[in-house]
């Protein structure tokens, strides 16, 4: 049994786990089920110990908040966001103060309610593109249809480029970049071998190549042009600190990177996810058809339309509740830390997931069954804020949460007028936890034109 306890300078215990359950964790055979069992295991918190570091794992919302919100400067990004560092560099994902807090400042404006509105169009046409493209009874890989959506769209609003000719390629090395990245964390030698001479880095390596001619091709298409085309690029050009210094290529570079892999990845998940659990629930699908056949008719969708679709935006949350894009978080503690009792020793890691803490019976009974009803604003008015993070929180929440989802909500709404998808016959849907949480092997669903 798990009887060695940290003790903490105030109030509580911290159960430590078996060899057998640390191992379990270090092999990461089943990073979604294996925490999700301990914590129901073991309750809020529990600690083991890898290569000689303490390793924390946090389950209650307090815990999540006490963590990301009033104790935030006192841990780093942990290892996980690292090994991002090789494809993102220096950006807003992986960076920390000060050049962190100087980023956001310069990108912030970008992602103001004003200059949101001002995407909303860009998101709408190419959403109505695509509904245009789709073929009654064909069969495709949602995964696919709406990563290529997402693409146009953030190449569109962030960038004013068009991409759609290289989606095949940001596609590809996306894939390979997670297969990597994925592969090397289950690694407990991932940062040896990372420095080998092996396969996998040589198709990161290209994958990175692959990437960096996109970006650096937009990059000099607006400094061609040498104008401010109202873009977050050409914000990022012509930007200055309260110094009076701009960023140097190689930090344009990353942030470039960075928003245009983070600004549709994630996404792109959520709605793929979002498809396959409507089809298994047709009585929600219906739901969210008759509000927007109600509120759209036959027009397009705008702006405006945000807080009139309250059940859309309910279906996105629950469904990015179930099958959160982003599953866990890791922070490194860079002195020692009394978080409400808990007693974290400089060096240690601590693990927060959004899996185990949305999956959590206390907050969501039968949390496995999908019910868009639990967003209701009564429902949600019961539950801890921190219940429910698949954006992170604090200082470091994601820049881009408003525009994901007014980006979500458009696009589903926009597609759903004409379109439904069943999951085609055979097809294996599972988990694949790696950076996001993607479907191992797409999403196969065929498509129904709807009788409107």
């Amino acid at each position: 049994m798990a009887q060695d306890v940290i003790k903490a300078p105030t109030e509580r215990t911290v159960p430590r786990l078996t060899r057998r359950e640390g191992f379990s964790l270090i092999i990461n055979s089943d990073p979604l089920g294996i925490p999700l069992r301990l914590a129901r295991k073991y309750g809020d918190v529990f600690f083991m110990e890898a290569g000689g570091q303490k390793v924390f794992f946090l389950n209650h919302p307090d815990d999540v908040r006490e963590l990301l919100v009033v104790q935030h400067e006192k841990f780093y990004k942990g290892d996980g966001v690292m090994q991002l560092a090789r494809m993102l560099g220096q950006g807003l994902v992986t960076s920390e103060d000060p050049l962190h807090k100087r980023q956001r400042r310069l990108v912030q404006p970008a992602f103001h309610r004003k200059r949101i509105a001002g995407y909303t169009q860009a998101m709408v046409e190419a959403a109505q593109e695509q509904a245009r493209n789709w073929r009654d009874g064909a069969t495709v890989d949602m995964v696919e249809e709406m990563m290529e959506l997402t693409l146009i769209i953030v190449g569109k609003t962030l960038f004013n480029t068009d991409v759609a000719r290289e989606a095949d390629t940001v596609q590809q090395a996306l894939v390979t970049s997670m297969e990597a990245f994925r592969k090397l964390s289950m690694s407990p030698l991932g940062a040896l071998v990372e420095r080998l001479p092996l396969p996998i880095n040589a198709r990161l390596r290209q994958a990175r190549e692959q990437l960096d001619a996109v970006v650096y091709r937009i990059i000099d298409e607006h400094r061609k042009q040498g104008n401010d085309q109202g873009d977050l690029l050409s914000m990022l050009l012509l930007a200055q600190d309260e110094d009076g210094s701009v960023m140097t290529d190689q930090q344009l570079r990353d942030e470039v990177m960075t928003l245009f892999l983070a600004g549709h990845e994630t996404t792109s998940n959520a709605l793929a996810w979002t498809w396959y659990l409507l089809a298994q629930h047709p009585e929600f699908l219906a739901r969210l058809q008759q509000e927007v056949d109600s509120v759209l008719a036959d027009r397009a969708a705008s702006i405006d339309d945000l807080p009139r679709l309250p059940y859309t935006e309910q279906v996105l949350m629950e469904s990015m509740r179930i099958c959160p894009p982003i599953w866990a978080i890791d922070r490194n503690a860079i002195e020692d830390v009394n978080l409400r009792g808990i007693y974290i020793p400089k060096g240690s890691k601590v693990v927060l997931s959004q899996y185990v803490v949305q999956h959590d019976p206390r907050f969501y009974p039968e949390p496995e069954r999908f019910d868009p009803e639990r967003w209701t604003p009564e429902a949600r008015a019961e539950r801890p804020k921190f219940a429910y993070f698949p954006f992170g929180g604090g200082p470091r929440l994601c820049i881009g949460e408003s525009f994901a989802w007014t980006e979500g909500i458009l696009l589903l709404a926009t597609l759903a007028q004409r379109w439904e998808a069943r999951l085609a016959p055979g097809a294996h849907v599972a988990f694949q936890p790696a950076v996001t949480l993607r479907p191992k092997y797409g999403l196969k669903m065929t498509l129904h034109r709807r009788a409107v």
